[in-house]
């Protein structure tokens, strides 16, 4: 999405928003999808058959898939059904295999088997919708933008970041907060401290490096 325009904040509000993020940036200071990619078409289909999926399982899949298939044309060869047995570890795989198929048909037949790195062109491609657009171009650095799921809306509403209900609200709520230096980043950070710190059900409050400046740590601290 294009940028909101910069929410105005309280001056106590912005150094907290600002100390944050320069401490994810302390711990890690180019994080990156921890999925595995070659290149933009390796990265759009890890990242549709990343939904409802851990990055670990879809890693698996795709070490033994992308030395079959790495590119639209040998996809479209490889076929739904030879497709499949890639990636059957893997939630909703018979959906996904469909999906990958007709994106790679499209790509070979519209885009001469080039990925088009625009947001809508991206998204009208089956199975790639806003988040998986988001992510790819977010990953390549061609427009910064912040893929919410479940982790990062979790981490979001504990620091206060957003108050969204819905994953859009949320997503629009932190482009209009985070500052630009952080920008491109900040998807990966809120990411991937959900991910290992401010877990789902019991959040390691104690070795939390933002937990100073977290306003849910009272309800976890001590539990």
């Amino acid at each position: 999405m294009a940028r909101p325009a910069a929410k105005k904040l309280k001056p106590a509000e912005r150094a907290r928003i600002e100390e944050l993020f320069h401490r994810f940036e302390s711990l890690e200071s180019d994080p990156r999808t921890e999925l595995d990619y070659r290149d933009a078409y390796t990265l759009v289909v890890a990242v549709a058959l990343s939904a409802q999926a851990t990055d670990v399982s879809v890693n698996k899949a795709t070490a033994r898939l992308f030395e079959a298939a790495d590119t639209p044309e040998a996809m479209l060869a490889l076929g739904e059904e030879g497709l499949k047995p890639f990636i059957s570890s893997i939630g909703l795989y018979n959906t996904k295999a469909k999906n990958v198929i007709a994106a790679a048909r499209i790509l070979v037949e519209q885009y001469g088997g080039q990925v088009p790195l625009d947001r809508a062109s991206l998204q009208a491609l089956p199975g790639v919708g806003r988040k998986t657009a988001s992510v790819v171009l977010n990953e390549l650095r061609i427009e910064p933008a912040i893929a919410v799921d479940t982790h990062v809306f979790r981490v979001s509403h504990r620091l206060e970041l957003a108050f969204g209900k819905t994953p859009d609200h949320v997503e629009a709520e932190l482009m209009a907060i985070v500052p630009e230096p952080y920008l491109w980043r900040a998807h990966h950070w809120l990411i991937l401290h959900g991910r290992y710190t401010c877990t789902a059900r019991r959040p390691r409050c104690e070795e939390c490096p933002v937990a100073d400046l977290c306003p849910s740590r009272h309800l976890f601290l001590g539990r």
